[in-house]
């Protein structure tokens, strides 16, 4: 281990980001720069996953929250999206018995409705088999989008409004922050986005309010242990104020 990583590991309650969420982006151009088909750059990209969920694990971060396939993503070429949701299926029977010797605890995110029977079936017992694990939690976000994340929360909320057990002046942040995916999880503190674009793509937008962002240029299935101490690195460098300003500031 680098004497970097002993660094964090020694301090990391002070260091360290509890909860990391990474927006994965450049498995296309990866393959394409390649010559190859885009599928073959999602594949790349999976063990991308592979190994930053293993060196997570290893740093003792508590969540890591992947935004795999977004709502916007059915707009892609049929074939992609077909090509994408087989992968999906792959990653979830392949994986999940190692997550689970792992002690990592897997949760889809994301409105899984829209998936079809056969991969909603396999994402419930991919839930179910690591549900007690203690470890690290790995939120997958798949038919994921931001908005539709605080809408169908606030959908929640007002069903109680309309049964009158809720009054609309009873509505808090935090009632609503209960009501959105990663709900009971620390606050996402880092979020990481590969690929050199720098936006959100309506990601975890409740839930990234104050979390510190880390872009990189290095494109996702280039993203290995080194890229992930990288940003690491740097959020243990930043100073987090939480909208306040900084102690030697009039």
């Amino acid at each position: 281990m680098s004497s970097l990583n002993q660094q964090l590991s020694a301090d990391s309650s002070r260091l360290l980001p509890r909860h990391v969420a990474i927006i994965m982006d450049g498995n296309g151009r990866w393959a394409k720069n390649q010559g190859k088909l885009r599928i073959i750059g999602h594949r790349a990209g999976a063990k991308a996953v592979r190994k930053a969920v293993k060196y997570a694990a290893h740093m003792g971060i508590d969540a890591l929250t992947l935004y795999a396939f977004s709502s916007e993503n059915w707009n892609r070429p049929e074939k992609e999206v077909s090509a994408l949701m087989e992968l999906f299926v792959w990653a979830l029977e392949s994986e999940v018995k190692s997550l689970h010797k792992n002690n990592i605890r897997l949760k889809i995110i994301g409105d899984v409705k829209r998936f079809s029977s056969r991969i909603q079936e396999r994402i419930s017992n991919a839930e179910s088999l690591t549900e007690n694990n203690t470890g690290l939690t790995l939120n997958v976000a798949a038919n994921y989008g931001g908005r539709w994340d605080i809408i169908n929360g606030m959908r929640q909320i007002a069903r109680h409004v309309q049964q009158g057990t809720l009054a609309p002046d009873e509505i808090t942040e935090e009632m609503l922050s209960s009501s959105l995916c990663l709900n009971g999880l620390p606050p996402v503190d880092l979020v990481i986005r590969t690929g050199g674009e720098h936006r959100i793509s309506n990601f975890l937008l409740w839930q990234v309010a104050y979390a510190e962002f880390y872009f990189c240029d290095v494109l996702w299935p280039d993203f290995d242990e080194h890229a992930f101490q990288g940003a690491l690195n740097a959020f243990s460098q930043r100073e987090r104020r939480y909208g306040g300003a900084a102690p030697d500031s009039e």
